[in-house]
């Protein structure tokens, strides 16, 4: 198979975006590592080319082994053997070929043996390895919750830790229970400190634990005895080594199914506080989600890549009443607008990783010296727009690849039922990126702050203001037409003051203020590149639509109009 990244111009547009250049500079800290690390870059250059040949080699692993072992891992799947999981044969292969290549602990800093990327060349991989198979990105992508370790965790805790996973140790975040799904809040796992372990032990059940038998877990804990909300609860780091939690199960599963899903059952499970007790989900949980949802909307990105491309494929080959499919309208419309949704999803995939690196570097930098106001600002201001468009981002990218994933199986034809085709598996692992780490819904509720804030209108008008081509400029004459649009029905719900309303209204909302982002970042390409002009003609009219159906039924919906909709 080809290697996955050199196939994809798409992939090398998006590294090499303008903001890459202060954003690498910031990382490198102005390139201060090249005389302590012989393979830290020596300027911005070497550092990209670094990105690239690491992409290179996780293409490569993908083509030419993820990807092939995705139909047995899937026909396989993991198993309990005396309460621990044994992965699928290709599984421990696919893992075998990353660690021995380095790649795990990508982002991690160099003194615990990461190679100190930024977020978007990270995602990017995921992007890719998702593209091969979107279940073993759930193993091996969840090396990002060693990003939490490195923000919140103790310099000796990192030193143990850290090395550990960049050395193939594969980690897992215990998160959810039986009683406790998004409502984390009600988390009842125990921890509590034992004066004759000298050391605090967990006792308890999680469930949907993604790849739970992993070396090591993030755990979420109810610490503080008597209370009931999230403010009695605190992180704790588990390691398998110690013993203590038993796989009861791993969870029958629709898709993804070479990704263990576990029920977990805590016995005097030994567990290190990390940070500060009654911070669990307040502060540090909302940062591991926050990444965990960033890496969905990459995993989703991948798996629309790979829905398109199998439809497209199919659709040059198969003939029908003389001629190949591709010629008939139907048909390629239906691919021009998953492409258009491919793209769309993915250039808010990468602005979005953007404002992560940005905020998150400005954020490490400030922990070694002090930053200057404008530094400050700056933090500022990625940190608010990272926390706008990563529910923007998971939410509708994962919705598109649904879509895409449908669209697919439909240009197949019966065919595309059959497990012959990896349609069918792409359309069952498509279906849980819109629900896991927050549901389609749950992102609306983080997401509708930047309407009610005016956060996505401010960041509309800054992509309103950039500089574009002559012939590029009708296309913001009628983002301008939508935006006032979605300033009006802003304006309408918001005016009646009453929260039922505006949650009744805020999918479409946010759906408004997606399409008009994405349109603007799609102009935008094509403004840098004449090869993404089609993708924003295409999703503009779209846009265009579908930004006019929301505004007119928030129009012509009243308060009274609601009661209509309660389920009775």
């Amino acid at each position: 198979m080809a290697n996955l990244y050199n196939d994809n111009r798409d992939l090398k547009f998006h590294l090499t975006h303008p903001m890459m250049q202060k954003l690498v500079r910031l990382k490198e800290r102005d390139f201060e590592q090249k005389s302590g690390f012989d393979y830290a870059p020596l300027d911005f250059e070497d550092a990209m080319d670094s990105y690239e040949r690491v992409l290179e080699v996780v293409g490569e692993i993908s083509g030419d082994i993820i990807a092939p072992n995705a139909e047995s891992i899937d026909a396989e799947g993991p198993q309990v053997v005396d309460g621990r999981v044994i992965y699928a044969r290709g599984t421990q292969e696919n893992l075998d070929a990353l660690i021995k290549a380095g790649l795990l602990g990508i982002t991690l800093p160099r003194r615990f043996g990461g190679l100190n990327f930024p977020v978007v060349p990270y995602i990017m991989a995921a992007d890719i390895v998702s593209r091969a198979d979107a279940g073993f990105v759930n193993i091996w992508g969840l090396q990002d919750c060693a990003e939490t370790l490195n923000e919140f965790a103790s310099e000796e805790q990192k030193e143990r830790w850290l090395t550990r996973v960049v050395n193939g140790e594969t980690m897992a975040m215990d998160l959810t229970e039986p009683d406790a799904g998004s409502d984390l809040q009600a988390v009842q796992l125990k921890a509590s400190y034992s004066e004759q372990k000298g050391g605090w032990v967990l006792n308890g059940v999680k469930r949907f634990i993604t790849n739970g038998d992993g070396d090591l877990a993030l755990v979420l804990a109810r610490s503080e005895e008597g209370t009931r909300d999230g403010r009695g609860l605190s992180m704790f780091v588990y390691d398998k080594r110690k013993g203590g939690v038993t796989v009861r199960r791993i969870e029958h599963k629709m898709g993804i199914i070479g990704s263990p899903t576990c029920e977990l059952v805590f016995k005097d499970a030994p567990g290190e506080l990390i940070g500060s007790r009654k911070l669990g989900l307040i502060k540090y949980v909302m940062a591991l989600m926050n990444g965990a949802r960033l890496g969905i909307a990459a995993q989703a990105v991948g798996l629309s890549e790979a829905a398109y491309r199998e439809a497209l494929s199919y659709a040059k080959e198969r003939a029908q009443f003389g001629k190949t499919i591709i010629h008939f309208p139907a048909i390629y419309e239906m691919l021009s607008v998953m492409k258009a949704k491919l793209d769309a999803s993915r250039t808010l995939l990468y602005e979005t990783a953007r404002f992560v690196d940005l905020y998150k570097t400005y954020q490490h930098i400030s922990e070694e010296r002090k930053l200057s106001l404008e530094e400050r600002d700056e933090m500022k201001t990625n940190q608010h727009l990272a926390d706008l468009f990563t529910p923007l981002a998971k939410g509708i990218s994962s919705e598109f690849c649904n879509q895409n994933a449908y669209d697919a199986i439909q240009i197949h034809g019966g065919s595309g039922f059959m497990k012959d085709y990896a349609v069918e598996r792409i359309y069952r692992d498509a279906r849980i990126t819109s629900i896991y780490e927050g549901t389609t819904q749950l992102q609306i509720v983080a997401a509708i702050r930047g309407v009610t804030t005016g956060g996505y209108l401010k960041q509309i008008r800054v992509y309103e203001k950039e500089e574009l081509r002559p012939d590029l400029e009708k296309y913001r004459r009628v983002l301008i037409s939508l935006t006032q649009d979605f300033e009006e029905a802003a304006e309408k719900v918001l005016a009646t003051g009453d929260q039922e309303f505006l949650d009744f209204h805020a999918r479409r909302l946010v759906e408004i203020a997606g399409y008009i982002t994405m349109s603007y970042l799609l102009v935008l390409d094509a403004n840098r590149d004449h090869e993404y002009l089609r993708s924003a003609q295409n999703f503009n009219k779209m846009a265009k639509g579908e930004v006019k159906a929301r505004a007119e039924f928030i129009r012509a919906t009243s308060m009274e109009d609601i009661g209509h909709y309660k389920y009775q």
